[in-house]
């Protein structure tokens, strides 16, 4: 077999070289050459034509379209994130803060896994014995798990053959490497190569596979952005490392939704499900206090009760504080903008702070009418009561927009002894839910007199 030739690409302009050198000749990047493996092109058959077999072609009429078949992780909130359940021949990639808690729920779920089917653990970082110790110390199952110390991607790859896993981990991605390529393993070409030789063998074998992935200091997937685009299913792990509760978020599921979210508790044995997370995010102070308000955000599939807090201030500097966490700060400045335009209160000399409970992150703009309400509970300084419930959107003009599920998230509050929700016209029902008493407002004056009546 001929030696594969190797040229070095501009990340930056495409240009290509013989050689690796530090600084890109055509266009003067630096260091942005990576090593890559050219492939012999197909061989021209005769003057002008080209050498290859005939594709299938269909029309989509008759494709079928019968449901893919999945099976389940023993794990309801780990089902949920990746659509139902864990498709055959699907690559699922996991990244996260370090300790967030990614191996032990990779863990987990292929002890319990291997109970029922082949299931291999491979792990670059770890030692077998490492392993071995975790899963002791979390009281799993060790019987029928299989484990393999390897960094070597065509290792990695004869062994599954020969064991013929079901469910495969790689602990993790920026370990592997090929030994087509000479640069160090967790360079951008090896995980690029790496993942395409396990991505290629996924669908060949039908084995679904885990991939570990790192993440860099800003809190993104370290390696290459096709990283992300070759794989099926991309799942973030969320929250402090010094926090009890863990979120796991789909950003990419080609087998089901995105931005369904598990909710999950760090515990001594291990990582536990949450099943009803709106009790854990709703445990607040006795006494009613200022600048507290809870509304319903909608997560994937389900509502989720959360509450927002603020602290609003005298502020001592030129330009006043706008602080943010779980929320997006831009967003905080235009509503506070829209609060001294339409409701006549200003506070450009106020710091205003803002916080999520629970360390969730609020991105929808149901959270405007709740988060302008904590502001002026705090302004005010007079607290809201514990079974007020808030959510709508609010436009640059003033008015209360609707938000979608509305009526779900009102359901999910009624179960949790709310008595009075205020929300936008269009999401008030025509029959409220047992106990709960629904303000429907238009306007932010009308929801500002009705929060402060």
């Amino acid at each position: 077999m001929a030696k594969a030739k190797r040229i070095y690409g501009c990340t930056e302009c495409g240009a290509t070289f013989p050689k690796w050198a530090g600084q890109c000749g055509e266009c003067g990047a630096w260091n942005t050459l990576v090593e890559t493996v050219l492939e012999s092109s197909a061989t021209p058959a005769g003057r002008g034509g080209w050498a290859g077999q005939q594709a299938n072609v269909k029309t989509l009429a008759e494709v079928s379209v019968e449901e893919t078949p999945r099976f389940s992780t023993a794990s309801s909130e780990l089902d949920r994130v990746l659509g139902g359940g864990l498709v055959d021949g699907s690559v699922v990639l996991i990244g996260g803060d370090p300790g967030i808690g990614k191996s032990t729920i990779l863990l987990q779920t292929l002890c319990s896994l291997a109970q029922r089917m082949p299931a291999l653990y491979v792990t670059g970082e770890e030692s077998q014995q490492q392993v071995a110790m975790r899963a002791r110390r979390l009281g799993l199952p060790e019987d029928k798990l299989k484990v393999m110390t390897e960094t070597c991607i065509e290792t990695i790859i004869a062994t599954a053959r020969h064991e013929q896993p079901r469910v495969m981990v790689i602990d993790s991605i920026q370990t592997i490497f090929t030994e087509q390529l000479q640069s160090a393993p967790g360079g951008v070409a090896q995980v690029r190569e790496s993942a395409a030789l396990l991505v290629r063998f996924a669908k060949q074998s039908g084995t679904a596979i885990f991939l570990v992935g790192h993440v860099t200091k800003e809190g993104a997937l370290a390696g290459p952005r096709v990283l992300e685009h070759m794989v099926d299913t991309v799942l973030y792990f969320e929250g402090e490392s010094d926090g009890r509760l863990r979120l796991l978020r789909a950003v990419k599921n080609r087998f089901g939704a995105i931005n369904e979210l598990g909710v999950f508790a760090m515990t001594d044995r291990g990582l536990k499900e949450v099943s009803n997370p709106s009790a854990i995010f709703l445990t607040r102070a006795q006494e009613e206090v200022p600048g507290s308000v809870v509304m319903a955000t909608w997560e994937g599939s389900r509502p989720m009760l959360v509450e927002v807090q603020a602290l609003v201030d005298t502020s001592h500097m030129a330009n006043p504080r706008r602080v943010t966490l779980g929320l997006d700060p831009n967003r905080l400045a235009m509503l506070l903008a829209v609060l001294h335009r339409h409701g006549s209160i200003p506070t450009y000399d106020q710091d205003v702070f803002l916080n999520v409970v629970g360390g969730v992150k609020v991105l929808e703009t149901a959270s405007d009418l709740a988060l302008l309400a904590a502001v002026m509970s705090s302004l005010r300084n007079k607290p809201l009561p514990h079974d007020l419930l808030v959510f709508g959107e609010i436009g640059l003009s003033g008015e209360i927009r609707p938000v979608p599920s509305g009526q779900e998230r009102l359901k999910e509050a009624a179960k949790h002894g709310f008595k009075r929700a205020i929300v936008p016209k269009g999401n008030a029902p025509k029959e409220a839910p047992p106990g709960l008493s629904v303000v429907a407002v238009t306007r932010l004056e009308q929801a500002l007199d009705a929060l402060f009546e």
